[in-house]
């Protein structure tokens, strides 16, 4: 009996382990998630993603390419499916992709010179050549950063709250290239770099483009990372037919996709859960429409329903995850920035606008850098912020690519009824004869001939110095006040006079920034001015008579502030031009020339009433200090245009320069209808105070004497506006036409 009981004992202890082992031996799988590129159509990953969290499956590894290493990497770095979703829908792609920075990001100089082009071409040593890409992809950089701060820190991928790895491609080599080291933002945006839709990325000395190239769906690659259980999704193209390849983009593309199409045949099999949404009907760069896109991912996701949740039954201890937290605000320590050989120190802290110790929102850091990009002197700049012992404060830390076209060739072409046909050819050069410096020539020829020289050493903050000179003239039927004393016989019966005025105006000035925003200028003005007419002859009869032909030099103060989204059609925004010239000297055709002063101010805000909807209001002021010495440089208005010179206003429902006098007063409201996208209906109402000493009179507020509205259509081209306006004025019961093509200049 004794020895069988010890041999029971012996068999409970023999067999405890084999009972413990075989609970033990069952771990829970490694969960595998790769994500193929695709474009827009990688939207879909969003919908797999969340129907993924709904279940509250555990990934071990996160692998993708192009736009799954995207959407894969902000996964990996601790977004749910919902928060990708959020963030993507609140982007704009059109911005995004075609690294289009705002007007605020550009600096004062820049908007007025570089608004009016249609073509920018690279034309260095007289020939004329392709940039590398549509897009530097900046903004997308700057995106992924932001988004990846919470992680920040992390070097190793594998480190990351989720593992994950992206495929890039050496362009030099052909090399399938697996990114899983380094800094997360700048691999992430190496993966996506579509050839000529963006710049190559160079990290460590390899030039890198998009990895769908080579390997757009890294199955074998995330399998030797010892994962037990894969789910693929894959949001590929597949090949199109013979009905379908209508043009040169689609032939491109499906050659392109050849290799990558076939080799998913293999790759999909070696998947253990394969998720292939129906996004027949999307194309690449259908970002507008992603909304529907992440529904077919969630769809597609159902359809494995079953596996998922088979799946999920292995993983009883996972719960969800929290929500990232993004920085909202922080403050540089120190910047260190390396690769600006031709741009100063100077140049790039003005341009980012950063001051030591202040403490700024995320936004205005970023807006820095689009500052500093969007002078088109970079082709990229890599950066990243290091912490320092405070909270909040970071140096910051870049590598910065100076780009190597300093010479340009632009073009443009414009119609209004000023200044007739236009064709414009610009010739500019950056870096000319300083590090900083910018010249720009414009050659306008037409019906009214004319050119434009800027030359600016833009010192951001610090003192900047800047050369103006230019031509305009344009011929118009006038008011003959605007060329004749009061008291001058040859008023009599003239309503109007058929005038040619041109005038000749250089500059030299010097300029600051202060307060981020306002400029102010100060400087010295040559002005030559010549307005002639064939209504009235000299006493020969054969010649024009001439108003005036006289030489001014006048000293200037110009303080500016412009923070409109949009030039041709804001949405919001806040603008303020104030200019003061005191006129000292005359040439002897002016013989009783006495000092005078003009001051004028043009105020403008616009705010958006409802997503399609915004209200423009402006007003526009002006008078004349001192005795009457020439009418020529008096106010006048009418007509609509953006290009007058001198003190030439728009005022609705009156033609060109119809109404004159030494002081004026003016305010517009416009409703601007977005009825489709780039499709705009127009409302504006004008009214307005126009004499000689109209603000002496006190009576500058009383009831306007001048009224008039407008009703138009306006619509965004790649060669500019192109708008009607019917305008009419009930103190006249006349009605005018006014149609334009393009951008003005």
């Amino acid at each position: 009996m004794r020895l069988k009981n010890i041999i029971i004992i012996v068999f409970i202890i023999t067999l405890f382990p084999i009972t413990a082992q075989n609970t033990t031996t069952n771990p829970e799988p490694k969960v595998g998630l790769v994500l193929s590129g695709g474009g827009a159509k990688g939207f879909a990953h969003i919908g797999v993603l969340k129907v993924i969290d709904s279940l509250n499956i555990k990934i071990d590894y996160v692998a993708g390419t192009s736009m799954g290493a995207i959407i894969g990497s902000l996964y990996a770095s601790g977004y749910s499916g919902k928060q990708l979703e959020v963030l993507f829908r609140e982007q704009d792609f059109n911005v995004l992709i075609n690294d289009e920075f705002s007007r605020a990001s550009k600096s004062f100089y820049e908007r007025e010179n570089t608004e009016k082009y249609v073509i920018n071409l690279p034309f260095e040593n007289f020939k004329i050549s392709l940039p590398s890409a549509l897009s530097r992809g900046q903004n997308v950089y700057n995106l992924l950063y932001y988004l990846m701060l919470p992680v920040n820190d992390i070097r190793d991928f594998s480190k990351l709250p989720i593992p994950f790895f992206c495929i890039a491609t050496n362009i030099e080599t052909g090399e399938s290239l697996v990114m899983d080291k380094g800094r997360l933002a700048e691999a992430v945006t190496a993966s996506g770099a579509l050839p000529s839709l963006f710049q190559p990325v160079i990290i460590d000395g390899d030039i890198l483009i998009d990895g769908g190239v080579t390997n757009n769906f890294p199955v074998e690659e995330l399998r030797a990372k010892g994962m037990d259980v894969i789910i693929g999704v894959d949001v590929q193209d597949a090949l199109k037919d013979r009905e379908s390849l209508k043009s040169a983009p689609d032939i491109l593309m499906q050659i392109n996709n050849f290799r990558t199409i076939n080799a998913m045949k293999n790759k999909s099999e070696l998947t253990d859960i394969y998720i292939k949404p129906d996004i027949s009907d999307y194309s690449v760069i259908s970002f507008d429409e992603g909304k529907d896109i992440i529904e077919h991912g969630q769809i597609a996701a159902r359809t494995q329903l079953s596996k998922l949740e088979d799946l999920k039954i292995n993983q009883p201890n996972y719960k969800g995850r929290e929500e990232v937290k993004l920085l909202d605000s922080l403050s540089i320590n120190n910047v260190n920035i390396k690769g600006n050989e031709r741009y100063t120190r100077a140049f790039m802290i003005g341009k980012l606008k950063l001051k030591d110790d202040e403490k700024i929102s995320y936004a205005d850091f970023r807006q820095g850098i689009n500052n500093l990009i969007a002078t088109n002197n970079f082709d990229a700049f890599r950066y990243y912020l290091e912490p320092t012992d405070k909270d909040t404060e970071f140096n910051l830390i870049g590598n910065i690519k100076e780009s190597e076209t300093t010479t340009f060739l632009r073009l443009g072409i414009h119609y209004d009824r000023l200044y007739k046909s236009a064709l414009l050819a610009n010739l500019t050069k950056k870096k000319l004869l300083f590090s900083n410096d910018i010249a720009s020539l414009d050659v306008i020829l037409g019906d009214n001939p004319r050119y434009n020289f800027d030359y600016f050493i833009d010192k951001g903050f610090y003192i900047s110095l800047g050369i103006k000179s230019r031509i305009n003239k344009f011929n118009k039927n006038v008011n003959p006040r605007l060329a004749l004393e009061e008291d001058s016989p040859l008023l009599s019966g003239l309503n109007k006079i058929d005038a040619k005025i041109s005038d000749f105006t250089n500059q030299v000035y010097i300029q600051t920034i202060f307060r981020k925003d306002f400029a102010l200028r100060l400087g010295v003005e040559h002005k030559r001015l010549k307005i002639t007419s064939e209504t009235i002859l000299d006493d020969d009869d054969e010649n024009r008579f001439v108003f005036e032909n006289t030489d001014y030099l006048s000293v200037f103060a110009n303080l500016k502030f412009d923070n409109y989204d949009n030039f041709h059609f804001p949405k919001k925004g806040f603008y303020f031009n104030g200019n003061f010239h005191l006129y000292l000297k005359a040439s002897d055709f002016n013989a009783n020339f006495q000092e005078f002063s003009i001051a004028k101010a043009d105020l403008g805000y616009v705010f958006s009433i409802s997503d399609k909807l915004a209200l423009k209001t402006e007003a526009n002021g002006g008078f004349k200090i001192g005795e009457v010495s020439t009418n020529s440089l008096g106010f006048a208005i009418g007509g609509y245009g953006a290009n007058f010179i001198n003190n030439f206003y728009s005022f609705y429902g009156y033609d060109y320069l119809t109404l004159t006098g030494d002081s004026f007063l003016k305010a517009t409201f416009t409703l601007d209808y977005e009825v489709y996208k780039k499709h705009h209906i127009l409302l504006a109402a004008n009214f307005a105070n126009i004499e000689d000493g109209l603000f002496e009179s006190g009576e500058f507020f009383a009831t306007s004497r001048y009224n008039g509205y407008a009703l138009g259509y306006s619509l965004e081209t790649f060669l500019g506006p192109l708008e009607g306006k019917y305008t009419y004025s009930p103190d006249t019961g006349n009605s005018y036409w006014f149609l334009n093509l393009g951008f003005w200049f």
